[in-house]
């Protein structure tokens, strides 16, 4: 499906990019501050490590980071930047071995954390066979974000990111209308598009317990502790959309476009929440004590 350099990103295939820590120098526990909090058990400066990072950029208490107040932590997604940066960017010397480049390796990370979340999303898009118009453009932004990514580090730190996010942006939001528009235009029954709908709309704690929310525009919308059991969110953008302690038990999500593993993370859900493919349940979702449904997918 991907040609030139949107087939390949540092050897993988774009959709296949998740955070490997073992070939990361612990980046997002040393460049990203963090304050005390219901997320985080103590304050953190960037560019500081983290006090459980060991010698080999391991996290000493991954198995207990909810247990022990590190609930932030379980929640994030790099979306492969940190092996990136690692391993392409710094050809594999990490900052201990090269303390000189430390300062520069924390600044470039989160940069490119954004290019590979943008080229996250192109690569679902092109997969969406109702955006097909647009793909010829979805692809050659790929392969420029991609092209940027195999940037310098000094070339990086000057990269207006902001600026080629608002031109990626504009093929996501297109995106997004077609995909909406066709599938609403497929279902049939009553009209599916609410009123407590759109772009960073605020519905933190709302009771959507069974709501039809197909084809909504949930861009950037707070649904913090909101009631999502089992409604039906497919072919809902929620790209942005946060979905911090939302009760997703046994909602459907399998259409749904935009969707990140971080996520539904930070969410509580069971073993009937339904996800789209290249997704998958979190651990604590089925885990004891998590007060959600636990069985065997």
């Amino acid at each position: 499906m991907f040609e030139n350099l949107s087939e390949s990103l540092s050897g993988k295939n774009p959709l296949s990019m998740h955070a490997d820590c073992e070939n990361c120098f612990g980046l997002c526990c040393v460049a990203l501050p963090y304050a005390a909090s219901s997320d985080f058990a103590t304050d953190k400066d960037a560019g500081q490590p983290c006090q459980n990072l060991q010698a080999d950029f391991r996290c000493g208490v991954h198995d207990s980071l909810r247990q022990l107040g590190f609930r932030g932590c379980t929640v994030y997604d790099c979306f492969g930047a940190g092996q990136q940066v690692s391993q392409i960017t710094y050809r594999g010397r990490d900052w201990r071995q090269a303390p000189e480049s430390a300062k520069q390796m924390f600044e470039v990370f989160p940069i490119m954390r954004q290019l590979h979340e943008l080229i996250w999303y192109l690569s679902e898009a092109l997969t969406l066979e109702s955006a097909r118009q647009i793909h010829a453009d979805l692809r050659l932004a790929l392969d420029e974000t991609t092209r940027l990514t195999c940037l310098s580090p000094d070339s990086l730190i000057k990269l207006d990111v902001a600026a080629h996010r608002a031109d990626v942006n504009v093929l996501l939001l297109r995106t997004s209308e077609l995909v909406r528009d066709e599938a609403c235009r497929k279902h049939k029954g009553p009209p599916v598009r609410q009123k407590a709908q759109g772009r960073g709309v605020d519905l933190i704690g709302t009771n959507l317990k069974g709501a039809d929310l197909r084809c909504a525009n949930l861009r950037g919308a707070y649904l913090i502790a909101a009631d999502l059991r089992r409604a039906d969110l497919r072919a809902a953008d929620l790209i942005g959309a946060d979905f911090r302690d939302a009760d997703l038990s046994g909602a459907n999500l399998t259409e749904s476009i935009f969707l990140t593993q971080a996520q539904l993370n930070s969410a509580k859900g069971n073993a009937d929440t339904k996800l789209p493919p290249s997704l998958s349940h979190p651990i604590h979702w089925l885990s004891p004590g998590c007060n959600v449904k636990s069985k065997k997918i």
